[in-house]
């Protein structure tokens, strides 16, 4: 079994140089950025949610191929949404087009394991907390992804950090786990492999690099935020996210607190208020989600630099606690 900080299970099961995953960023994951992680020894991974139709989604994986010869991934959204998705049709296409990497979030990924197994494909499962991690190997997961309280989008409902479930994470299950939520340098890797965890899952911090395509403004937004800066919505109907404290989310807040239904709810929290956001600059057009890991960041840098400065930090770290 490889011990190495960078040779982990993670790494040998994926085929990638470095245990560095880009966690799926709905309307972000494109085929730029996704490369880009790829390309630098990491794991790119594209949202498949965000695309109207399968073959949207068809011709996105092959600009990403075109873009790099490295392993990529797939994310499958089973989150509840408010349009139809037919998860199943999605799933034909990243195996007609040899995806052998999907990153599942939301409900179990048990209703579609058999085919992805199957086709050979590798399933890493996203979760909130221990007893889904437990599920998610029982169903036959390659792996799961375990975020913590901090992380952008959408932490669990009990608010524990990733500090206390990445080890109760580790110690419950037996297929290799990555952590999410928290991290953005070469401190938070060593920290995480520290606690058990064989790879790390950032978002937050590939947001904040040139491939990244959101506009110039929500990056220098991004720049100036404070790690107290962000709130989680949705606790009302029992669908957290964290994001960036703007009037959006404060009405939000104001909509919940007055016993606000989904429905009344949507227009305020929705997804393509976010994408027009990324799209116009315009820092109010919807909510913003990132996680606490955002006061930490302080430089847009390229995707190469973000996974290079990890790997040297982390080196340099390694070197001077076995001093």
């Amino acid at each position: 079994m490889p011990t190495s900080l960078f040779k982990t299970r993670v790494t040998e099961l994926l085929g990638i140089e470095y245990p560095i995953i880009q966690g799926g960023m709905l309307w972000l994951s494109r085929a730029g950025l996704v490369a880009a992680v790829s390309n630098a020894g990491g794991l790119g991974v594209l949202t498949s949610s965000h695309f109207p139709t399968k073959e949207e989604l068809r011709q996105e994986i092959r600009k990403t191929r075109d873009l790099t010869n490295k392993p990529f991934g797939v994310n499958i959204n089973l989150f509840p949404t408010t349009r139809p998705v037919n998860t199943d049709e999605y799933i034909d296409v990243l195996i007609e087009e040899g995806v052998r990497i999907v990153e599942t979030s939301g409900r179990s990924p048990e209703p579609y394991m058999a085919r992805l197994k199957s086709a050979g494909v590798k399933v890493i499962h996203k979760v909130p907390g221990v007893r889904f991690a437990r599920t998610a190997e029982r169903v036959g997961v390659d792996a799961v992804a375990i975020v913590g309280f901090e992380c952008g989008g959408h932490p669990g409902l009990e608010d524990v950090t990733s500090l206390v479930l990445i080890p109760l994470t580790t110690d419950a299950v037996k297929v290799p786990v990555i952590a999410g939520g928290g991290f953005a340098d070469a401190r938070g890797f060593v920290a995480a492999r520290a606690l058990g965890a064989e790879g790390v899952l950032m978002g937050t911090r590939f947001m904040l690099t040139r491939e990244c395509w959101a506009h110039p403004r929500v990056k220098e937004r991004l720049l100036e935020a404070k790690e107290n800066e962000t709130v989680i919505l949705g606790r009302s109907i029992r669908d957290n996210a964290r994001a960036l404290l703007n009037e959006q989310a404060k009405k939000a807040l104001e909509l919940e607190a007055k016993g606000a239904t989904l429905e009344e709810l949507l227009p305020v929290i929705s997804g393509l208020g976010e994408k027009k956001v990324y799209e116009t600059g315009d820092l109010e057009a919807g909510v913003l989600h990132c996680g606490q890991i955002v006061g930490l960041i302080n430089d847009v840098v390229s995707v190469k630099e973000v996974i290079d400065g990890i790997v040297q930090g982390a080196l340099a770290i390694q070197k001077r606690l076995s001093a």
